[in-house]
């Protein structure tokens, strides 16, 4: 029975994780808190805590694992899970499939400009460089046990309990205007379908795109979601006068257009939500951001 061990169970990984569940895979992965790993545990999921320290029975975790999906971002010190336990995974022999989530921000900032899987790799953020890094070092390790790695840049995640409908309910959601300025996007079930297809494709190693297919201003994103909660949009606020954390003005650093082709042509994907609006409007209609 093929066996998915997932590091970092979170949002969109254990969405991934779920998938496979339903198919009849054995599932198995990581996460910070003993609790988290009760509740896995409780849905089938055998769960291991993996943080600051590394798994202690990593012999047992990770027996007949034949897929592999790492989530966890890398920090100052690199990936964790390399660091941690990467000679352990060179050691895994049923292993058929890698999974890395990495991030668009790869790409750096192109002026609303297009980029696809091809493009140089120009990350202008410390946190897309480290990305860069951490893919090169997958890809070192997968070549090494002959092993196809397939690397997913990911777009703006969002889906149920965490999206604008709640943000806006919540009193978080902010309109700031910078003219240009546009972001990609990517429904978590989306994500699911992906990484599905990818872990079944038998196909070689290599980078996919992961986003919908319109990259949108995200005031304009703030203003649909109010128009489906039936509420009043914030007010704009102009880029300069914004008050934002350090984090939050990076990402307004970037702006660019992501090509999604491949995962159409190579993984014969048909996106679920091919826009924020089919999304949200989904969203909506499942009760996220009702009053």
């Amino acid at each position: 029975m093929p066996r998915l061990f997932c590091f970092g169970l979170g949002f969109s990984a254990l969405a991934f994780a779920r998938a496979m569940q339903a198919r009849g895979w054995q599932v198995a992965g990581t996460c910070r808190s003993r609790d988290k790993a009760q509740a896995l545990r409780a849905e089938g999921i055998d769960a291991h805590v993996f943080g600051d320290d590394p798994l202690q029975d990593f012999a047992s975790a990770l027996t007949g694992t034949t897929h592999l999906l790492a989530s966890v971002p890398p920090g100052d010190n690199g990936d964790p899970v390399l660091a941690a336990h990467g000679e352990d995974i060179a050691g895994l022999k049923n292993l058929e499939w890698i999974g890395y989530l990495s991030t668009t921000g790869v790409y750096g900032d192109r002026d609303g400009g297009w980029v696809n899987e091809t493009s140089m790799l120009l990350p202008t953020t410390a946190r897309g460089k480290k990305r860069v890094t951490a893919e090169l070092n997958w890809g070192d390790l997968a070549a090494r046990m002959d092993v196809p790695l397939h690397i997913f840049r990911l777009a703006g995640i969002y889906g149920p309990g965490r999206n604008q409908l709640v943000s806006l309910r919540k009193g978080t959601a902010r309109r700031v205007d910078k003219p240009g300025q546009v972001f990609s996007r990517i429904h978590v079930e989306d994500i699911a379908q992906i990484l599905e297809a990818a872990a079944l494709s038998g196909l070689p190693g290599g980078a996919f795109n992961v986003c919908d297919d319109e990259a949108a201003p995200p005031q304009d994103v703030v203003a649909f979601a109010a128009e489906l909660l039936g509420i009043d949009a914030p007010p704009l606020i102009p880029f300069e006068e914004a008050q934002m954390s350090p984090m939050g003005r990076s990402f307004y650093a970037e702006s660019k257009r992501v090509k999604n082709d491949r995962l159409k042509t190579d993984l014969g994907i048909t996106l679920r939500y091919p826009t924020y609006r089919e999304g949200l409007r989904a969203l909506a209609d499942a009760g996220d951001g009702k009053a």
